[in-house]
């Protein structure tokens, strides 16, 4: 148990403090690139030598944003924006910027206003990513991308190195898959602030030194007694979910996470790369793979139908829903999920979060009324 909790602690200690991550990274002498959400090719980064620095906003309030957003835009960005006026980012090299959504097409521009002294990598990718035209157009673009980061770097990326970062990324999305598994059988051991703090730390540090963390907390957990859940199991889905005040509110009522469907944890490594391919052509097959989250073009909407799938799979009472204010895209998925997860009776709770939140006291009704539903 002492294992465990020491390498939970070591964990979240790194997810809480982004900027003292970044600290350490610069004065190890290494560069570090941001990476804003959602899907950036970040391998590339780490086989130039470089610390791929995660940028999913913080709970903060914001004020220099707003001279380049409105208010109601999505408060990931926002608050993302709003750092790096304000300095949070300093001693990056870069910043990679996806175009996946509205707001993100306008975030190249308004950063290059705002933030001038950290350059920006632009990241488009086909919408059609999945057909042969989609993949040919994401390829070009990636490596546009690799001399961009080579330029940065100062360095060639080799196709070995290449290769490398992809298996390195592979072995991390591995256990962090295995940890979510096993956090839904400890749910005593690994409380849920525990298990967001641990996905999280991945966005922080370099990918090897999560892995040799993650992997040893896993193998602690491996050993210990199945524990029962107190109330009822549910799978989260949506953008991200790693409100300590929400996941405190579920906490309290009994609630175990037996899995998600969040674009910020499983969705992100849930797809694997092609480690027998071109190591570009990977990175862009495992984007044209990946399932399950709104800000990929998804014209089928599987994402809902697997989530009906990962709920009977994991014997959930029922789905939480946390809806990212003003995000359109989770919006009009909303709809059809609740109709396929209504099919096949399974219930279903949506909450809408924001990170400039200061009261959950909605949330919490609502969650205790769905608990006592279940």
């Amino acid at each position: 148990m002492s294992d465990v909790r020491k390498n939970m602690d070591a964990l979240r200690a790194i997810a809480e403090s982004p900027r003292k991550q970044l600290d350490r990274v610069l004065a190890e002498g290494k560069k570090a690139v941001g990476v804003i959400p959602y899907f950036a090719p970040e391998e590339l980064v780490y086989a130039a030598g470089m610390v791929p620095f995660g940028m999913w906003g913080a709970e903060t309030q914001v004020s220099e944003s707003k001279r380049y957003f409105p208010a109601f835009y999505c408060s990931i960005i926002h608050t993302a924006l709003d750092l790096g006026i304000k300095g949070e980012y300093d001693g990056l090299s870069a910043v990679m910027i996806p175009l996946t959504c509205d707001t993100l097409k306008g975030m190249g521009a308004n950063w290059r206003y705002g933030v001038k002294n950290i350059p920006v990598i632009d990241v488009a990718y086909a919408q059609n990513r999945t057909i042969p035209a989609g993949e040919e157009f994401t390829e070009g673009q990636f490596k546009k991308i690799r001399g961009q980061v080579e330029e940065i770097a100062g360095v060639k990326i080799t196709d070995m190195a290449l290769a490398k970062a992809n298996k390195v990324y592979n072995e991390n999305r591995k256990e962090c898959l295995r940890f979510t598994e096993l956090a839904a059988s400890h749910p005593q051991t690994v409380s849920l602030t525990d298990r967001a703090m641990v996905l999280k730390a991945r966005y922080f540090v370099e990918r090897d030194a999560h892995t040799a963390l993650i992997k040893e907390l896993n193998d602690a957990l491996e050993v210990l007694p199945e524990e029962k859940a107190k109330g009822s199991r549910i799978v989260t889905t949506g953008i991200i979910a790693d409100s300590p005040e929400l996941l405190g509110i579920l906490q309290d009522n009994g609630f175990t996470i037996a899995a998600d469907q969040i674009t910020h944890e499983s969705v992100d490594f849930r797809s694997l790369a092609d480690e027998t391919i071109d190591p570009v052509m990977a990175l862009v097959k495992r984007l044209s793979g990946i399932k399950g989250t709104s800000v990929l073009f998804d014209p089928a909407k599987s994402r809902n139908t697997e989530l009906a799938e990962i709920a009977k799979a994991a014997k959930a009472d029922g789905v939480l829903w946390v809806l990212t204010k003003f995000c359109d895209p989770e919006e009009f998925d909303y709809v059809p999920a609740k109709k396929i997860l209504d099919e096949a009776g399974i219930p279903m709770l949506q909450i809408e979060i924001d990170q400039q939140m200061v009261n959950y006291e909605q949330i919490r009704t609502a969650i205790e009324t769905f608990k006592d539903m279940l």
